[in-house]
Formats: C-alpha cells, structure tokens, sequence
C-alpha cells in the first residue's frame, strides 16, 4: 500500500542531548502502525516532532513527508491547515488538552468552523453526530457540558471526536484509550478501526498496552531510549521476536497474587451510601430531576485487604471512592475504624484524613510543578505534625523515598524531572509518609506501560506487606487488579452489579456485563 507518512533517520535533540536517534519509519493508507516502548523512550516526542509541535530549544533533522507534502518546508500557515486538518491528534491527558473554559460542544464546534466552515445549526448537529460516533451518552446534554464534569473516559472521548472531526488522511492517536475501561477501549478502537477502512485513514497508534496492539495494529515499531529496536508485523514480532528488549516487554504483564495479609478485622464499612449531583436548571425551564452518581450500596473493606473496583467510565468508580473520604457530599453511612465518617466535619474531619489518602490517576496534574519532590512529600506530614523538627521531617522523607525505590538525589528535584512511573512513586510516597491505614489508588497505572506498571504492583504489594495497609484500588486493567485485588468489585452506571473474590468473579462471572469485561480484557 502507498506511504501516507514516511519518516527517514528522524533525529530530535534538546539543547544538544539527543532523544530519538535516526528513527526510520512509515505509515500506509488504511494501516495501522503501533509505536511501542517504556515511558521515555520517544514515543510521543517523535510524533510531535514529525507534526512540528516541539519548543524553540528542539532540533529537528531527518526527511519528513505526508503523502507528496514535504513537512520540512512547511511554513507556519500551512502548518495551521495541515494540523486538525489533513492530520488529527489524539494526545494522552485530556484535561489538560480540553479548555476548562468553553463547553464540550463549542471546542468541537471551533475545528469545524477552521477547516470546514461549519457554524450555527449545521455545527451542532456534526457536534452531536460526532458525540454519539464515539459512544457518548445523553449526547444533546454533553454538547454543553464543561470538561471538569466529564470522566475521564468521557474527555478522551470527546478529543477523539475532535480528532476525527475533518475526516483525517492520517491520526496520531497518542495513548488513546489510557483512561477507559476495556470494553469501551474495544469500541473506541473498532470505530477508529472502521473509520480507517471507510476512508483509507493511516493511523500512528502509540500505546504502552501490547495487547491492544496484538488486536488492532498491523504492523509495530519497537523504540527505547529513541532507538528503533524493530519493526514488523505484529504477529512475526509478538511470535518470534529479535531484540531483547522487545522480549522484556512481552513478559511484563502483572504476576502473582496479593499476600493474604488480611487481619479478618473491618476497616471501613458503607451502608446506603449513594451520591447524587443536581443538574443545572436552564432559564424558564423546570429544574430536570438529580442524576445519580452512584445508587445507595453496600461496601466493606477489612484491614490489610485490597478491594478492587471496576467498570466502564462513568460508572460512578471514582465518585463513590471521594464519597468514601468526605471529599464529595453523600448519602448513607460510612463507618472508618471505630468512627462514623459521615457525621465529622471540621478538624475532626481534618485529622481523620491522615488515616485515609489518595493516590490520583494523573500523578503530573496531581504534584504541585513548583514545589520540589521533598516539599511535596513532606507537605502532609508538616501540617498534620507541626511540632517535628525539621531534621527529623528529612529524614523520614528521605526514608519514604527509599521505600519507594526513588534515587537518593531526588528531594531536591522537580516533578517535570521525572517520568511518569517515578511521578506515580512521588504521589504514593507523598500518601504513605503519613502511615495511613487506608489508601485509596484511583487507575494509579494507567498512563504507565507495562514494565513500570509490574514495578508499581510489586511495590504496592511489599507496602501492603510491610505495613498492614488497606487498599481501594481503582482500575479499568484487569490483568493489573487480578494481581494486586483480594475482592472485586464490578460497578455500571453507580449500581454494584456483582461483588466477591476477585479470582473467583474474574474466572467464573456472573453478570453478562462482568462477562463482557473479561472477554474484552483477554483474560
């Protein structure tokens, strides 16, 4: 088939240091090429520099060509009516992509408007077709919804709908289903799959998940530390493959079982706990009905345990473990240890928080850019225990970072300096430092590929071990909760649709919805 792109010895470098070397690869109409390797190795920074999107301290070399278009050349307005244009882009963190000010709807209706014309009822009614091509529900109430009350999995949909607003020729889906469940991963993909067929789209597919790289890629490029390691087709690489380092990648897949550390004791209990959100009452309107996030139910979780919770996006996962910790406002009773949550307020309630932490989805957008790692560390234990020394806060940072397995030299060094894995290993040590009892892990793997992600299971588990801790843990990898969850439990739009031990519901699910899951993660 003919190159829609085709890139010879690429070579980007920041101020002298070299991150992708004389990396040499092409892209067919209608195929799909994968773009694999760990967290670092210039994955995304070899797409953004293909498309010209690196800073002014970027030096680009090597032969880039789109089609007959020679990117080298490209001037700054041509660049505008090629990006969005010709070629759509699907980044990895849709929060930061969306803008916080403008509805769902108007940002999809901007791309419209540049490169097609469309405005007024014509660009609503795409917006809304476009909402419903990637699986969106309540479509018409989206369209004016702002991104902060969307899920994760909701946003990365909605950049996908922007990306193949104008039809591409080529998509740079970079990381693009890190924040959905498997069963809509399987639908998102399928649709861009379809879309590729229907108009011969190429598509630069760059993931950390080789299993989705096993069912939809043709072929796979093989990267690290921005060296091409190999290329091929899929089945010939994932058979029998040549490099080393594409073989460690393969047999990284999450291991084992959780320690049965469990005292028999409970340590957090909800009755009738539920969650409802009232939604915005337009003018001359009468105010609609209050959406559910999450349908009064049970939940217990015993000390030293881990409770696995899954299901699609916006199955109320997230939502029901802030109601759990007070930090959204709930229904029901919540028991912690010996003391009733639900009725705290106030200092009780601050103090109560040392007990119960988080670890966030999104450990870049979660860690403060201008504080230092041993700043940020050390921030929970100053305000919980204002009277320690300061040489005594040092040294227990610099010990919980050593737990972690961070470099000695870290402390004094910024979230930015880091990749995404020793990120996630700041936000755990940043929760642990306190010695909580119950930690709260919200897709704590998700945007890691599957080297990290075995290392932060391993790490997770030998914590648990040590210290007896309770995990909540958040996922839609059903390979990663396999390994690290006791019980599990499977939620779909804020309704527990079945509950038990976690092998037990993975091997032998009862609900088709369940079932669907395990079908879709391959297990």
């Amino acid at each position: 088939m003919p190159d829609l792109l085709r890139l010879e010895d690429l070579s980007i470098a920041f101020d002298g240091v070299t991150v992708v070397d004389r990396l040499s690869l092409s892209v067919g109409r209608g195929e799909t090429l994968a773009l694999v390797g760990e967290s670092g190795s210039g994955k995304s920074v070899s797409a953004l520099g293909t498309m010209g999107l690196l800073p002014g301290n970027a030096a680009v070399t090597g032969e880039r060509r789109l089609g007959d278009t020679d990117l080298t050349r490209l001037r700054r307005r041509d660049w505008q009516g090629l990006r969005g244009g010709r070629v759509g882009f699907i980044f990895q963190e849709p929060m930061t992509s969306l803008n916080p000010l403008h509805t769902v709807g108007k940002q999809i209706g901007e791309t419209l408007r540049l490169h097609q014309g469309l405005s007024g009822r014509a660009a609503r009614a795409r917006v809304v077709e476009l909402l419903e091509q990637v699986r969106l529900p309540r479509t018409l109430e989206l369209a004016d919804a702002w991104p902060h009350q969307l899920s994760g999995g909701q946003r990365q949909r909605v950049m996908i709908a922007m990306a193949i607003a104008n039809s591409p020729a080529l998509l740079i889906a970079d990381e693009p289903t890190t924040a959905l469940d498997v069963t809509v991963q399987q639908e998102i993909l399928a649709l861009l799959a379809d879309l590729r067929d229907r108009h011969g789209m190429g598509m630069l597919f760059i993931t950390h998940d080789l299993n989705l790289v096993r069912r939809h890629a043709d072929r796979v490029c093989v990267l690290y530390q921005g060296r091409e390691q190999e290329t091929g087709p899929v089945e010939r690489v994932f058979a029998s493959p040549r490099s080393p380092y594409t073989r460690t990648l393969l047999d990284a897949e999450p291991e084992g079982r959780p320690a049965s550390t469990g005292t028999g004791a409970t340590l957090l209990h909800a009755e009738g706990l539920g969650v409802s959100f009232q939604r915005p009452k337009k003018l001359l309107m009468k105010r609609p009905p209050a959406f559910e996030a999450v349908r009064p139910l049970s939940l217990r979780l015993g000390q030293g345990e881990t409770l696995g919770i899954v299901g699609e996006s916006g199955s109320g996962k997230t939502t029901l473990a802030q109601a759990l910790l007070r930090l959204v406002a709930s229904h029901g009773e919540i028991h912690f240890d010996d003391t009733r949550l639900d009725t705290l307020s106030g200092g009780a309630l601050r103090r109560m928080r040392q007990r119960a932490q988080i670890v966030f989805q999104d450990p870049y957008g979660s860690l403060s850019p201008r504080l230092s790692v041993a700043d940020i560390v050390s921030e929970g234990l100053r305000f919980h225990h204002p009277d320690l020394e300061e040489r005594e806060v040092r040294r227990r940072v610099a010990a919980t970072l050593h737990e972690v397995g961070l470099p000695d030299d870290c402390a004094d060094r910024y979230p930015h300096e880091f990749s995404g894995g020793q990120r996630q290993r700041i936000a755990v040590a940043r929760a642990i430092i306190l010695e909580p009892a119950l930690l709260v892990l919200d897709e704590p793997t998700s945007a890691l590929d599957r080297t990290v992600q075995k290392q932060l299971v391993s790490l997770l588990r030998g914590l648990q071990d040590r210290r007896g801790i309770s995990y909540l843990f958040i996922s839609h990898d059903l390979a990663v909760v396999r390994a690290m969850a006791h019980r599990l439990m499977v939620l779909k739009d804020g309704e527990v649709v079945e509950e038990g031990d976690c092998l037990e519901v993975l091997a032998r699910p009862r609900s088709d919805y369940t079932r669907a899951l395990v079908n879709a993660a391959g297990l």
